[in-house]
């Protein structure tokens, strides 16, 4: 009786593991996304993302060290110009290496910030070998995303309410799920065009390193190449009006193969596929 409780109680755990396998292999990963008590910045997925941690680290050496330095000259001054050490004050009021130094160090430091600086702009500003391009679009308070080199059809992007992303899809973040995500194939050069139907809005997903002010009757270009398969969640950065905070942005990142088959569904949902190539016979008019 014990040993087939033991293979009983084995085979139910078997068929829970291998549903549970089945689920996972079905379901792509959601990988960008918040978690608790996450310090520094979220992990890159994106090479514009590597630059932007790349120059945040070279700032926070330099900053380090200005701070040392500054605290260091503090505890000196205190030490060293005390008044029990300095019972007579000082009278000089100019000190020309002191003056020259202070002047030009600050701009040698400037400089060494501004070209990394504006290379990353550029670097992030436009692509000029882009696979597609989608045109971001904000609106009160959803987002639009077009697709013009695919047909132009548009898919729009609303937040999902707490008992329908329970109902659909329980495995995406609180706040963060929406009901069509913008989705782009992994590892091709992504042209992002933004703008806005009302007010401005605020385009930004945090592990790609984009974030773009799309504003009414203007044109923001930026780009993203995204590595990995999976969902990625970002929120309007600007703040646009009272439900700022219920537009979230999600990105589902695919296969190429599996972008070009849900291209071919939004296509023929839209009714955008090309005609069949069998002519239509016209019957004769009745004499």
């Amino acid at each position: 009786m014990i040993g087939k409780r033991v293979l009983g109680l084995f085979g139910v755990l078997s068929a829970v593991a291998g549903l549970g396998v089945a689920s996972s292999a079905g379901a792509q990963p959601v990988v960008g996304v918040p978690h608790q008590w996450q310090m520094d910045f979220p992990p890159s997925y994106t090479p514009l993302m590597d630059k932007v941690a790349s120059l945040h680290d070279l700032l926070l050496v330099i900053i380090t060290v200005i701070s040392v330095f500054v605290l260091f000259l503090l505890i000196y001054a205190m030490w060293r110009f005390h008044a029990s050490r300095n019972p007579t004050a000082t009278v000089t009021t100019h000190n020309t290496v002191l003056e020259i130094a202070w002047t030009i160090i600050p701009i040698l430091i400037l400089v060494v910030i501004a070209i990394p600086s504006f290379r990353l702009l550029y670097y992030g500003d436009k692509t000029t070998d882009a696979a597609l391009t989608v045109k971001v679009t904000g609106h009160q308070w959803y987002w639009s995303y077009a697709y013009p080199d695919q047909g132009n059809f548009t898919v729009e992007s609303r937040i999902l309410s707490e008992a329908d992303r329970v109902k659909m899809k329980p495995n995406q973040p609180r706040m963060l799920a929406v009901d069509e995500e913008m989705v782009i194939p992994k590892g091709a050069n992504i042209r992002i065009i933004g703008t806005a139907a009302d007010s401005m809005h605020g385009w930004t997903v945090p592990g790609f390193g984009i974030k773009k002010t799309v504003i009414p009757g203007r044109l923001n270009e930026g780009w993203i190449n995204v590595r990995e398969e999976g969902y990625y969640f970002g929120q309007c950065s600007q703040i646009c009006g009272n439900m700022h905070s219920y537009m979230p942005i999600a990105v589902r990142v695919v296969s190429q193969a599996e972008f070009d088959k849900w291209v071919e569904q939004k296509k023929k949902s839209a009714g955008l596929l090309p005609a069949t190539d069998v002519a239509s016979a016209t019957p004769p008019a009745n004499r």
